[in-house]
């Protein structure tokens, strides 16, 4: 069970029936992969960025238990975390732990942007668009670290 979430025993849950269950479902996922993955940026990253990576940490931390609240109260089954994940690049040093935390963000972009393209309520839409946003400034700000051109995107989470 979830830290902070408590399960009413004899409650029936349900898998996700719904396309905004379903995006905010893999939402879910993503954040649970960045949360671990935000473990391995804070080992690797220079000093200089440890405010960065710890404002993110908790930003994802208090964004997948709202999303666990959110399911929760659709009595639909949340994804849990694994015990691992696979990074999609190796992680050296500094700067790979800052490139590796730019992509995350970009990954929780498209997550995002799909909770808010599939949402059904003003909630889910909102929701979903603040952690849009929120995963979009946070890409400019690792990619600002990186030295990557552009710093942002016009249209974050989408290939337009």
């Amino acid at each position: 069970m979830h830290r902070g979430v408590h399960r009413r025993a004899g409650v029936r849950r349900r898998r996700a029936v719904s396309a905004s269950d379903d995006a905010l479902c893999a939402a879910l996922s993503t954040e649970h992969g960045v949360i671990y993955g935000y473990g391995i940026v804070s080992a690797r990253c220079a000093p200089a960025v440890n405010d960065l990576v710890a404002s993110a940490m908790t930003q994802h931390r208090e964004r997948r238990d709202q999303a666990i609240e959110m399911l929760d109260a659709r009595k639909v089954t949340a994804p849990v975390a694994a015990a691992g994940y696979q990074l999609p690049m190796r992680v050296d040093n500094a700067i790979d732990a800052a490139r590796l935390a730019a992509r995350m963000e970009k990954d929780t972009e498209v997550a995002w942007r799909a909770v808010v393209e599939q949402a059904e309520t003003p909630q889910d839409r909102e929701f979903g668009v603040t952690a849009l946003i929120q995963s979009a400034v946070l890409a400019a700000r690792w990619n600002r670290v990186v030295g990557a051109w552009p710093v942002t995107t016009a249209f974050p989470g989408g290939n337009d």
